[in-house]
C-alpha cells in the first residue's frame, strides 16, 4: 500500500524559509512524476511544483524564483524548498505521486495524480 507522508510545515513570517518533505513508503515507480500542490481555505487546489523521473521540473508562475522542487530517488523522498514566503503562500501542502510513467511539460492536473498526502499546514505572517 502506498503511502505519503509530509513534514516541514509550520508559521513563518514573511521572507522566511521552509523545507517541505515527503517521504513515500510502498511507492516503486521511480519512472513516474510526483509534485506538491496546495489548498487555501475555500480555494480550490493548485499545482505549486511538478518533477519527472528524468529531474524535469515545472512550477506554477507563484513559485517561480522561489521554491525549489527536488527528489532523492534512494530515500523515496520528495523535497520542497520554499524562500521568500509570502503570507499568500498560506496553505495545506499535499505531496502527490502518479502511478505511471510519464514526463511533464507542464504541472499535471489533480486528476493525473494517484497517491496523495495528509498534507502539512504551512502559515505565512506578514
Amino acid at each position: 500500500q502506498v503511502q505519503l507522508q509530509e513534514s516541514g510545515g509550520g508559521s513563518v513570517q514573511a521572507g522566511g524559509s521552509l523545507r517541505l518533505s515527503c517521504a513515500a513508503s510502498g511507492y516503486t515507480h521511480s519512472r513516474n512524476f510526483m509534485g506538491w500542490f496546495r489548498q487555501a481555505p475555500g480555494k480550490e487546489r493548485e499545482g505549486v511544483a511538478a518533477i519527472d523521473s528524468d529531474g524535469n521540473t515545472k512550477y506554477a508562475d507563484s513559485a517561480k524564483g522561489r521554491f525549489t522542487i527536488s527528489r532523492d530517488h534512494a530515500e523515496n523522498t520528495l523535497y520542497l524548498q520554499m524562500n521568500s514566503l509570502k503570507p499568500e503562500d498560506t496553505a495545506m501542502y499535499y505531496c502527490a505521486a502518479s502511478r505511471f510513467p510519464a514526463t511533464i511539460a507542464t504541472i499535471p492536473p489533480v486528476k493525473a495524480f494517484d497517491y496523495w498526502g495528509q498534507g502539512t499546514q504551512v502559515t505565512v505572517s506578514s
